[in-house]
């Protein structure tokens, strides 16, 4: 289906993405994006969103004469750095959270065969449900300090809970280190992390799963990065050299040696008087 350009309406460039990068404008009520080879994908994902009342995502609305998807436009804001001080409040976690698992249960009965998916997870983390991947601030829109819809699913492919559940927490609790958290939750990641998995009622054994996931979609997330540095990506390229790099090794870090500190936080260990952290076995940082 192609979507008229409406020519008379003045094109608002949107802000917050790194991929896209100047690429996204706003035309009246529509949002106007780039094509991708998986895009055919994502506007079969959000149609059935669409068809099964979800009205946290965008709505596919064709093609415009320019060749570009035509989304509807979302209302409200999106946390941009540097983040006002609403989408840090336990507030704000605990509605993205919520929204989170309403996407996971719209979803869920969804086929995503036949279809072309980006970046495929690693495999014991494809269980077949399309995560969003991609729960950046940025790509969460909120109204009155609520999250109410969730943006850019350029990323989304076939995963699972557990996968979604940390690459979400690892961005909004956030796990990293101190020196690398806004001053606001800079001492309450752990106690973040406990909300943020009780507000969407992870159970006992998905927990254990999520915590499992932390280093490997960091390194997945990182592994895309790398790739659009390398290829010479102006956005991403300026990310990494005003201190991505060794932001993202710094974050690793972290998450392989603090495992145990997740775990006790989420009730899946006895809290330890030794203050010492131990790596998660297995794992090889990807240069």
């Amino acid at each position: 289906m192609r979507t008229r350009l409406a020519t008379r309406q003045e094109e608002e460039l949107l802000h917050g993405g790194t991929t896209n990068a100047g690429l996204v404008t706003r035309v009246g009520d529509t949002v106007r994006r780039p094509l991708r080879p998986t895009s055919a994908a994502t506007k079969a994902l959000l149609d059935h969103l669409a068809s099964v009342g979800f009205d946290g995502a965008p709505r596919h609305l064709g093609i415009d004469e320019c060749g570009r998807e035509v989304l509807s436009f979302i209302p409200g804001q999106a946390a941009i750095a540097p983040y006002p001080h609403w989408a840090l409040t336990d507030e704000a976690l605990v509605s993205v959270a919520q929204l989170l698992r309403r996407y996971h249960d719209a979803i869920a009965s969804f086929d995503p065969s036949g279809h072309r998916w980006p970046h495929p997870l690693p495999h014991r983390f494809n269980q077949g449900l399309i995560s969003h991947n991609d729960p950046n601030l940025d790509n969460v829109i909120f109204e009155n300090g609520r999250a109410i819809a969730l943006i850019d699913f350029d990323l989304a492919s076939p995963g699972s809970i557990a996968w979604d559940l940390a690459c979400t927490a690892r961005l909004w609790a956030p796990l990293r280190e101190q020196r690398d958290t806004p001053a606001q939750v800079r001492r309450g990641s752990l106690a973040r992390l406990a909300l943020f998995a009780d507000a969407y009622g992870v159970a006992s054994e998905t927990r254990d799963e999520m915590i499992e996931a932390m280093v490997d979609a960091h390194d997945w997330c990182y592994a895309i990065v790398r790739s659009a540095v390398a290829a010479g990506h102006e956005a991403f390229g300026l990310y990494w050299r005003a201190g991505g790099k060794p932001r993202a090794e710094r974050t690793r870090e972290w998450l392989a040696t603090h495992a145990p500190q997740m775990k006790t936080a989420l009730g899946l260990e006895k809290a330890s008087t030794n203050r010492d952290t131990l790596p998660l076995k297995g794992r090889r940082a990807i240069n």
